[in-house]
């Protein structure tokens, strides 16, 4: 380690979108600097999860510092701050990228920009920092980087004049990268005062030690024995160790300005630390917090039920365990007639909310069924009160709703050309609207639509992906609230309504929600004694029907010839059983009923 000099600090992140080497490149560079001996070295060291490896994206942000001698003889302390590339956890991104003074932005030299790569590009570039594009897989047959080049220019609008060419499978150019992080990249700012501010990018939860908090100091300094006050969460700890990332956990005296790393204060909580909070002495408080902190709030919400009733406890016990390491995910209990006792959790968009799917399947072992994802909507009742309501069973009296309010979202979506037409269908029938188009190059297409949330967060990118051939991507971000005609569409079985079938849909799309629903219902539901009406009502209006037949017995197999009216007889006799059996009778509804209809959404 070199003794400390501000001025020979870099802290830099990765821009990327998903598979374009981002985690390679950051191997590489750990290997050149020395960080890891090549026998601690493993591939994608940062990404330390299962899921992250099999699915190539990040879901944790890893910082790391490392130690580097440049060409001119000196020894530059270099710290990576990883960020997640996925627009779910844009907020996080956003956070991370104020810690730092540069971006790396890779562009693999195969698959041009995508649309991932502009959402964080132009976080980047909102934050003002300093953009060194890399064009990764040069190695590949199809790699094509003078177009790539042009396309950077053109579509993102950054000056390629100082991009770097590099193959992280090879290694080649990555000595390159370093060199440039070090001479287009500024240091940290110089500190305008010594008062202690530093800002919490990320945290985490280790069992033994409480929540380790991921921070970069901007003025001031941390060291053991500090009293530490948060400033939006209004707590005070003590500092029992501060440390960096080297890339695992590593003790030092203290920290100072420009540099990341993190601290262990005891907290037992993780709803303790915000992202994107302020941290300052309680001594000497500085006056006002650093900017640009937000409360994160899910978008999508969904139930979590066990298959197994006798499971509920694990469940909650799970949920408790993700809610330490994912601080935005938002659980409260909730139960339904049909499914029993459950969960109901926020999620900050749709990969989020399979991520914790899966962890859940997958860590803990747990045999789950979730109800379709819904976003939250904006009652303005008659009586001037708000209300947000992401759940039918809190819809209020139709009477008393003056207007309701559903989220849109502003989405690029990148295709080859040739399958324009298929988007712009499957994008009417999502009630799209678009925007504007341009042409990236002689194949491509960028689309800019606004769609509202709830017709995209149930299949809406398998459907892209099937009517593009797998080559369509696309990102979204909240863009406002707009008058809707939102209703609730109830789903009634033998005249009684059936709340987990019942849902808030556009009134544009309740008829055919309607009638698929009943129609999968009289697949999933047993034939009874007596026929079945099951409906799909707006208010008292049926907008759909369809009717399960009776189980009926042949009653006139004894008669053979004879006069017709014996046969009359008996079949009235059944009639007026069938009725007084339909007056008294209950429907009972399989759980598998319940699998069947919920899977169908």
């Amino acid at each position: 380690m070199a003794e400390y000099n501000l001025r020979r600090i870099r802290n830099f992140s990765i821009i990327a979108h998903i598979d374009h080497g981002k985690s390679t490149i950051a191997d590489r560079l750990i290997e050149l600097t020395k960080t890891l001996s090549s026998r601690e070295m493993v591939e994608q060291v940062l990404d330390d999860m299962d899921l992250e490896r099999e699915r190539g994206i990040t879901i944790k942000a890893h910082p790391v510092t490392m130690w580097y001698q440049a060409s001119d003889g000196l020894t530059y302390q270099i710290n990576f701050i990883d960020t997640p590339g996925h627009v779910d956890f844009s907020y996080e991104v956003s956070r991370s990228l104020a810690a730092c003074e540069g971006a790396l932005l890779i562009v693999d030299a195969a698959q041009g920009v995508q649309a991932q790569t502009l959402a964080n590009v132009h976080l980047a570039v909102e934050r003002g920092l300093e953009i060194v594009p890399v064009i990764n897989k040069i190695d590949l047959p199809a790699a094509d980087p003078e177009g790539v080049k042009q396309q950077i220019e053109d579509v993102i609008g950054l000056d390629t004049a100082n991009s770097i060419l590099c193959s992280a499978k090879t290694g080649e150019g990555i000595e390159k990268i370093l060199e440039q992080i070090l001479h287009t990249m500024p240091a940290p700012e110089e500190p305008k005062d010594s008062r202690l501010r530093a800002l919490i990018f990320d945290s985490h939860y280790d069992p033994y030690r409480g929540v380790l908090v991921y921070v970069r100091v901007i003025s001031g300094e941390i060291t053991k024995k500090n009293q530490v006050y948060f400033m939006a969460t209004d707590k005070t700890f003590e500092v029992l160790e501060v440390g960096i990332f080297s890339p695992s956990e590593k003790p030092v005296e203290r920290l100072r300005p420009g540099e990341v790393g993190y601290i262990v204060a005891n907290i037992k909580k993780t709803t303790d630390v915000k992202i994107g909070e302020t941290i300052t002495l309680k001594k000497d408080p500085a006056k006002e917090p650093l900017p640009g902190f937000r409360v994160v709030t899910p978008v999508v919400f969904a139930g979590i039920y066990p298959v197994d009733t006798s499971d509920f406890e694990s469940l909650r016990d799970a949920l408790l365990k993700l809610q330490l390491n994912d601080s935005a995910l938002y659980v409260e209990q909730e139960s339904s007639l049909a499914l029993g006792f459950g969960f109901r959790c926020g999620f900050l968009g749709l990969l989020h909310l399979e991520i914790v799917f899966e962890r859940l399947q997958r860590e803990f072992d747990l045999d789950i069924i979730t109800t379709a994802p819904s976003v939250v909507y904006k009652f303005t009742l008659t009586s001037g009160e708000e209300r947000k309501i992401d759940n039918v069973a809190q819809y209020p009296d139709p009477g008393q709703i003056e207007y309701v309010e559903e989220p849109w979202v502003k989405c690029h979506i990148m295709a080859p050309a040739e399958f324009l037409g298929p988007i712009m269908a499957l994008s009417m029938e999502k009630r799209g609207e678009q925007i504007h188009t341009e042409t990236m190059d002689a194949k491509r297409l960028l689309l800019t639509y606004r769609f509202p949330l709830n017709e995209i967060i149930t299949d809406f990118n398998d459907k892209l992906k099937s009517v593009t051939r797998g080559y369509g991507s696309f990102d979204y971000e909240f863009d406002k609230y707009e008058l809707a005609d939102i209703v609730k569409l109830e789903i009634r079985v033998n005249e009684e309504p059936v709340d987990p079938f019942s849902c808030l849909v556009h009134r544009s799309k309740a008829e055919s929600k309607g009638r698929a629903l009943c129609k999968k219902l009289t697949e999933a539901i047993p034939r009874q004694q007596f026929k079945v009406p099951i409906q799909a009502a707006i208010g008292g209006k049926i907008i759909a029907r369809e009717t399960i037949g009776a189980l009926s017995k042949n009653v006139t197999a004894k008669c053979y010839g004879g006069d017709i009216t014996r046969k009359r007889k008996l079949w009235e006799k059944q009639k007026k059983g069938k009725k007084k059996m339909k007056e008294i009778g209950k429907v009972n509804i399989p759980q598998s009923a319940f699998m069947a209809v919920l899977k169908a959404e």
